[in-house]
């Protein structure tokens, strides 16, 4: 039988090391959780793009065939869409107009996910909640959204302009 202060020791070492752990996580830059979620999205639109452009009479027949989006023609959709597809993309990557990227991208999966294929839910929240993420805090320090930031309230002088969560803290 083990003693009762052996156990106590364990846990309060496994506390100790789950501590630790948890603070090590805590203190990972938003920048490093930016870029794969930058990434991971603009591939799943970029690939997207690219598969409507291999075969551009398919795509069209599919929007005018399947996807039942309503009030805008389905030539002007596709056109559209696929335009959408692969700005937004190259956007992300450079971090570059982020969160209206975001925002766009957010409105298309929600469009996506209400008149095309809306049993495909659990893709498209995991999309939004990426989307969403890079909505609320940007793109992280490593972008372009950041350097023109830092550019433009350097010029401005320090205090004007800058309500970025980080100096807010």
């Amino acid at each position: 039988m083990t003693h009762p202060d052996v156990r106590s020791d364990s846990r309060s070492s496994a506390a100790v090391l789950i501590g630790r752990a948890l603070q090590w996580l805590d203190a990972v830059p938003y920048t490093v959780l930016a870029i794969p979620l930058r990434l991971a999205v603009a591939t799943v639109f970029w690939n997207s793009a690219v598969t409507k452009l291999a075969n551009w009479d398919t795509a069209v027949a599919l929007f005018v065939d399947e996807y039942k989006v309503p009030l805008i023609p389905p030539v002007i959709l596709a056109y559209v869409t696929v335009s959408i597809e692969l700005t937004t993309p190259v956007l992300l990557v450079l971090g570059l107009l982020t969160r209206p990227v975001a925002a766009v991208l957010l409105g298309m999966t929600a469009m996506i996910e209400i008149f095309v294929y809306p049993l495909a839910w659990p893709t498209h929240i995991q999309w939004a909640a990426m989307l969403l993420v890079l909505l609320c805090r940007g793109p992280g320090r490593l972008s372009i959204d950041e350097w023109l930031r830092r550019r433009l309230f350097t010029q401005l002088g320090p205090g004007r302009g800058d309500s970025s969560p980080a100096k807010a803290k």
